[in-house]
């Protein structure tokens, strides 16, 4: 659709982009525009001098602004409707009940000029095809000839005033093309505001990660916080580690205090509790440990030393476990645990065995 020739909306001058766009060059400008509307504005001034250039009506006619056009760059349906004279076109309202009974089919006529609130633009037939030719768009907007009629019907229920556009247009470059081709549109051209608000947004949103980029450049920010992710992720961890084990190692020591007290001695403190205190634990197991320590310094003695001889009195005591033959005194916490978990796992299996020979 490059062939075809569209003007984009400045400031108010939505009736030259209206004309141009319809006969598909640069046709007018607003100097021409405003000589028309100059020329239009002197007769009606005479017209009115008619009735006496003395008369009421006539002052009040002077002081008004003119209704042809304004500072803005607006022009009125008189201004349009003359400039296309000049080309040998006429404007036909097709909103009225005489045209209406004509029942002339939208899809037969050539072109229409629409207008609401002081904007105009231009729906026209380029070979056969139909295109919106609305200077608020980037581009021009491809109409099927099924949505012709509905395009039109949803103008007039939005209060726009349609004409039909009576006569032959001249030549055109896209006309002669799209008699041979016809054209599909992927997608359909924006409001031109709504294209700017979105450039503006990509832009801003540009700036802002191009800000951050260079922020970031060369600080090492992004990686070092990654990094301290990283090592809080593994100190997590490791702590989950520490008290799922430290958790085994209470289970443990809680197992061997319930299973050793069936066998412990009647003068070694007992507490109600599952939950021993750290001292409370450590009386248990140096007791404990005493009293297995004297059972097995017994167990030497009665078999280095028969009935009727008497022990070396050099000799020391020694036991089969180098945990066990150690002053409770002189063994570490470490020591200790691990003996009494090691005598839990013992004094559990036994306990099972007991079990099952009942």
């Amino acid at each position: 659709m490059e062939s075809i020739f569209h003007e984009k909306q400045e400031g108010s001058l939505c009736a030259q982009h209206c004309l141009n766009n319809l006969l598909q060059g640069e046709y007018f400008s607003p100097v021409e525009l405003s000589s028309i509307a100059h020329q239009l504005d002197e007769e009606e001034r005479m017209r009115m001098a008619e009735g006496g250039v003395t008369s009421e009506d006539y002052r009040t006619f002077l002081q008004q602004p003119s209704g042809n056009m304004d500072d803005s760059g607006f022009f009125s349906i008189q201004v349009i409707s003359n400039a296309l004279k000049v080309w040998g076109l006429e404007l036909i309202l097709f909103n009225s009940p005489e045209y209406q009974r004509l029942r002339i089919d939208p899809i037969n006529e050539r072109s229409f000029i629409c207008n609401y609130k002081e904007h105009w633009f231009t729906v026209r037939k380029l070979g056969k095809q139909w295109f919106n030719l609305n200077s608020l768009l980037t581009g021009p907007e491809l109409i099927s000839d099924t949505y012709l009629a509905l395009f039109l019907a949803q103008l007039q229920q939005e209060g726009y005033s349609i004409f039909v556009v009576k006569g032959d247009l001249p030549d055109c470059e896209a006309d002669q093309l799209l008699q041979m081709i016809r054209v599909q549109q992927m997608h359909r051209p924006k409001l031109i505001g709504e294209e700017l608000a979105q450039e503006k947004e990509q832009s801003v949103q540009k700036t802002d990660l191009e800000q951050t980029l260079e922020a970031n450049e060369g600080s090492g920010v992004l990686d070092e916080e990654e990094e301290d992710l990283q090592r809080a992720l593994a100190l997590s961890r490791q702590q989950i580690d520490m008290e799922d084990e430290e958790a085994d190692l209470r289970r443990a020591i809680q197992l061997s205090m319930q299973g050793s007290s069936r066998n412990a001695p009647q003068d070694v403190p007992q507490t109600s509790g599952t939950q021993l205190t750290s001292e409370e634990l450590r009386k248990r197991r140096e007791a404990y440990f005493e009293k297995q320590q004297q059972q097995q310094q017994q167990q030497q003695r009665q078999q280095q030393n028969p009935p009727g001889q008497l022990p070396h009195p050099r000799e020391t005591p020694t036991t089969s476990s180098g945990a066990l033959g150690r002053d409770p005194g002189d063994m570490s916490e470490e020591d200790m645990l691990q003996a009494a978990v090691t005598m839990s796992l013992e004094t559990v299996r036994n306990n099972f065995i007991t079990e099952e020979k009942k």
